[in-house]
């Protein structure tokens, strides 16, 4: 991320950094995080294990259980269980599950199943582009704001699909059409940018395969029970996939849009920016909901250092807050922050640099850029 060749001195036990004083390089900051890099196969094995057991379990109760309330909440919980599996499989594409690089691959494939989520083509699209080029215009496609003229050249429809995606009730339409189905399911090779590989439909297939025996299995439960097929079909496959989307696109906006976060049309200013801690929000919130999905909320430290196992970003993300004071955006989480966040940060003005509305009128203060 910093253009200097000179590799930095690293200080043993370092002192919060003063405010106005410039950030380190990217190598100090990360070298304060390496205690906590140390990986676990066994207890990433456990949670595998675990959320499958708690999937299977619920899966079943939309078979079983009698009420139909209580089958939608089997498949709601479901949905977010698949969310826990995801991040485990995110960690496993990002070789921080397990000290074992083979081992990280079937494992990451195996937690990404039910989410329907191809692994090579998370793997290119998250680890290499957005991870990459977090919030750089043009590359960064993951919530990347429109800027008033690129919106107005839109048709009707898709600037009416906008306007959901930005509501703050369209998250989950979000991911699923512009990032799921457009970059996850069989992708042309435009949209992977003509590096279409064999391994990419390889994982498709599987993925599609894992579906196709999930539908199967919940129809011939149905069949053994003399239960709708359409219901089982509803509440046990396609109410956790609907769930799901709406929790990952939910995540992702919250993890990268706020408007004190910037986004970045010039690579240079960019590379100056730092955007391994700028571009990043830490939500938090209470009753330990946070640990519920696998400390993923704590992404600043997630972007400093991909090697930080999940069961760790916890502790990592207090250890930056602590020595990079007033450097990293951290929100506590509620709807009213959220839906303001939404009515703000509709388009983009790389000129003022700062968040606007789809008038084009300033939402956000603007933002110091580095000369």
């Amino acid at each position: 991320m910093s253009s200097s060749l000179e590799t930095p001195d690293v200080a043993p036990n370092p002192s919060p950094l003063a405010l106005g004083a410039p950030l380190p390089h990217r190598k100090v900051i990360r070298s304060w995080l390496i205690p906590l890099s140390q990986r676990t196969t066994l207890r990433a094995l456990l949670l595998l294990s675990l959320d499958y057991a708690v999937l299977g379990a619920l899966l079943t109760g939309t078979v079983l259980l009698a009420s139909v309330w209580a089958k939608l909440l089997c498949g709601l919980v479901a949905g977010f269980v698949v969310g826990r599996l995801f991040v485990i499989g995110h960690d496993g594409c990002h070789q921080s599950l397990t000290p074992h690089r083979g081992l990280n691959k079937w494992l990451g494939r195996i937690a990404f199943l039910p989410s329907l989520t191809a692994y090579s083509l998370w793997d290119v699209g998250h680890n290499v582009v957005h991870h990459g080029f977090t919030n750089l215009k043009g590359v960064d496609f993951v919530w990347a704001p429109l800027t008033q003229q690129e919106y107005q050249a839109l048709s009707p429809v898709g600037r009416g699909l906008q306007r959901i995606y930005r509501s703050g009730w369209g998250p989950g339409l979000y991911y699923m059409v512009e990032i799921w189905w457009k970059k996850m399911v069989f992708p042309s090779q435009s949209s992977m940018g003509n590096t279409h590989r064999a391994i990419f439909t390889w994982d498709c297939l599987l993925v599609s395969g894992f579906a196709l025996l999930w539908m199967a299995a919940l129809v011939a439960a149905a069949l053994a029970t003399a239960q709708s097929v359409a219901l089982l079909l509803l509440l046990g496959f396609a109410v956790p996939i609907f769930f799901w989307f709406n929790m990952m696109g939910f995540v992702i906006y919250g993890h990268h849009t706020h408007v004190k976060v910037s986004w970045h049309d010039d690579r240079a200013v960019w590379l100056r920016a730092q955007p391994f801690v700028s571009t990043t929000v830490h939500l938090t919130f209470p009753l330990q909901i946070g640990a519920l999905v696998h400390h993923i909320m704590e992404h600043t430290a997630h972007h400093v250092d991909m090697s930080i196992p999940l069961y760790k970003l916890k502790a990592a993300q207090a250890k930056l807050e602590e020595l990079l004071p007033g450097r990293i955006v951290v929100q506590r989480f509620s709807w009213r922050w959220y839906f303001d966040t939404a009515r703000a940060c509709k388009l983009y003005d790389f000129t003022r640099h700062c968040w606007t509305d789809f008038h084009g009128q300033a939402t956000s203060a603007p933002r110091p850029q580095n000369a």
